[in-house]
């Protein structure tokens, strides 16, 4: 659950925010989000649906001022869910099933909006 991931170069990442509900603290959805995680890896993984890896971040609060072009340093509380696939038709495929619909729909009724987009590797690194 906790160790780390290693991704393929080629593969597809998905970068979902999902805006809470005011009032809704991050112990709120903890469940939620972790029977959703819970369902991808093992339903969808690999072979079963060409899940890779995934990882869930809590916005912190930081807003960088080194990295930010625009004047605006206010962001809303969300999560990040960042999640790697082999194709973006096996994630739709995993997205349409019942069994991630119901979880996702749990998390849905905690948050007021999620958008999920998806990137082409372009390149991928470590320090030598």
């Amino acid at each position: 659950m906790f160790t780390p991931i290693t991704i393929p170069f080629g593969a597809k990442a998905l970068f979902n925010t999902v805006k809470l509900k005011p009032g809704v603290e991050i112990e709120d959805v903890e469940l939620a989000l972790g029977e959703m995680c819970n369902v991808v890896k093992n339903t969808y993984g690999g072979d079963k649906g060409g899940f890779i890896g995934g990882q869930v971040y809590k916005f912190s609060g930081f807003v960088s001022d080194e990295g930010s072009l625009s004047d605006s340093r206010s962001a809303d509380d969300h999560i990040a869910i960042i999640t790697y696939w082999n194709s973006f038709e096996e994630h739709e495929k995993s997205h349409a099933d019942k069994a991630f619909k119901d979880k996702f729909d749990a998390l849905g009724k905690l948050c007021t909006d999620s958008k999920e987009l998806g990137y082409d590797m372009m390149w991928q690194g470590v320090p030598e």
